[in-house]
């Protein structure tokens, strides 16, 4: 059974800093990619950034290129999201997700590319 479990969410203040985590099993981890993505409530989810387990590949929306940055573990199956200079926007629920897709490209930040996801962590940024 394929498991996406996040951590690491919580209230911080704005120009803060957040690191999450999200613990993988039951799929071939190098097979697969992370994604993050973010759902504000009675908005469309939207991708933050995707690492390719194989070799390392990543792609940023622009909304966080410069701030975020996702990066794997593949001995623990286990992809973070670094995340710096925290803004109240970036408030919201925080998924990870996992596929068979190359993180080349905006599709892979296509929440419809993804069929395994986790339960999300709230991430709350004050101003």
């Amino acid at each position: 059974e394929v498991q996406l479990v996040e951590s690491g969410g919580g209230l911080v203040q704005a120009g803060g800093s957040l690191r999450l985590s999200c613990a993988t099993s039951g799929f071939t981890f190098d097979d697969y990619a992370i994604a993050w993505f973010r759902q504000v409530p009675g908005e469309e989810r939207e991708g933050v950034s995707c690492i390719s387990s194989s070799d390392g590949s990543t792609f940023y929306a622009d909304s966080v290129k410069g701030r975020f940055t996702i990066s794997s573990d593949n001995a623990k199956n286990t992809v973070s999201l670094q995340m710096n200079s925290l803004k109240p926007e970036d408030t919201a629920v925080y998924y990870c997700a996992a596929d068979a897709v190359s993180c080349t490209g905006s599709y892979s930040l296509w929440q419809y590319e993804y069929d395994y996801w986790g339960q999300g962590t709230q991430v709350t940024v004050s101003s």
